[in-house]
């Protein structure tokens, strides 16, 4: 007979505008994850080393002001449009619709108060899955259209997260969903990721400018720094990439789930694969973190944690080579995301 793990929920806290926020518990025999009603937010992810010790692999805080107040989208489900629109501006049907710049001269994750920022709506808790909601009302943020969104995490008996994601809308919209968990596979906090093994299914990736907004070219990562076809340190190569924040192109031969890349911390012996629908994923080696934020396990330096984040193509919206993310009445977004967790 298959054991079953309750889900539960407690209180986190008020928002600085008074409202509440829970905290989620998603359990298996080895492994829990944590979500807030904040940002839809992957607070925790506790999982098993090659021994059989457990720790927390996702950087976070123990607190809602420090989310509010300090979070580099720690976490969060960002949207509407996660990722760069260059120039805080695109144009849809004749019209040009001006975003807020939170980002130099760039909007970044959805504006000044994207989906990090809002308390979604639990829907539905069940045993080892949440259901989390949210209505984003016409130009919200400047994006035009009524977006509906549902999101559900679903923990598996084989220690996968997978994260999926629906969206709906009344007006054309673009939409571009993703998760911004931070990442350290030796435990949150224990040091820097440089020496994690890396290996991605991408064979070309989009350069980006000065404002790491894409040229609109897919180059081939051969014989450069963003070449992880096969494996690499994070950290062999990455001062001759400037840092990795960059978008990679998944190699795909059909629709649906494929893998799309998979880190390994050989001192624990923890892996972390991602799989995808997805044509994109955003490797971020937390370049910016600098020493100024303190998480539930202590201070982040540079490099305390990376990014997996499956996506559309950055400023896809302003480019038109790229995929387009336009989401039109009538159609669903649907995208799903695996993050499978395992020990070596």
């Amino acid at each position: 007979m298959k054991e079953t793990f309750k889900s539960t929920k407690e209180p986190f806290g008020y928002t600085g505008g008074g409202l509440a926020v829970e905290q989620i518990c998603l359990r298996n025999k080895n492994a829990e994850a944590r979500i807030l009603t904040y940002g839809a937010t992957l607070q925790a992810m506790q999982v098993p080393d090659s021994t059989g010790v457990s720790a927390n692999v996702v950087l976070g805080f123990d607190n809602l002001a420090d989310y509010e107040h300090k979070s580099p989208y720690f976490g969060a489900t960002v949207g509407r449009c996660a990722n760069r629109i260059s120039n805080a501006k695109f144009v849809l049907g004749g019209h040009t619709y001006p975003l807020d710049a939170n980002n130099g001269p760039n909007t970044l994750h959805g504006g000044l108060k994207g989906f990090d920022k809002r308390v979604w709506q639990l829907v539905s808790l069940c045993d080892q899955s949440a259901t989390f909601a949210l209505e984003s009302q016409d130009m919200e943020e400047g994006f035009p259209g009524k977006l509906t969104v549902e999101v559900v995490y679903a923990l598996s008996d084989n220690d996968e997260l997978t994260i999926s994601y629906v969206a709906e809308t009344d007006k054309a919209t673009p939409v571009n969903l993703t998760n911004h968990a931070y990442f350290n596979l030796a435990g949150e906090g224990a040091g820097n990721i440089l020496d994690h093994q890396l290996i991605m299914h991408c064979d070309r990736y989009t350069p980006v400018n000065g404002d790491l907004i894409p040229t609109g070219e897919t180059v081939a990562v051969a014989n450069t720094p963003f070449d992880f076809t096969e494996w690499h340190k994070i950290g062999e190569r990455i001062e001759a990439a400037g840092g990795y924040d960059h978008n990679f192109v998944i190699n795909r031969n059909s629709d649906g789930l494929v893998s799309a890349a998979k880190a390994l911390d050989s001192a624990s012996g923890r892996t972390l694969e991602l799989l995808t629908t997805e044509p994109g994923v955003q490797f971020y080696s937390g370049n910016f973190l600098d020493g100024t934020i303190s998480g539930a396990g202590g201070v982040y330096h540079k490099h305390a944690g990376f990014t997996f984040e499956a996506q559309q193509f950055p400023d896809a919206v302003n480019q038109p080579n790229f995929p387009n993310i336009i989401l039109q009445p009538g159609t669903k977004y649907h995208q799903v995301t695996v993050y499978k967790f395992a020990a070596q």
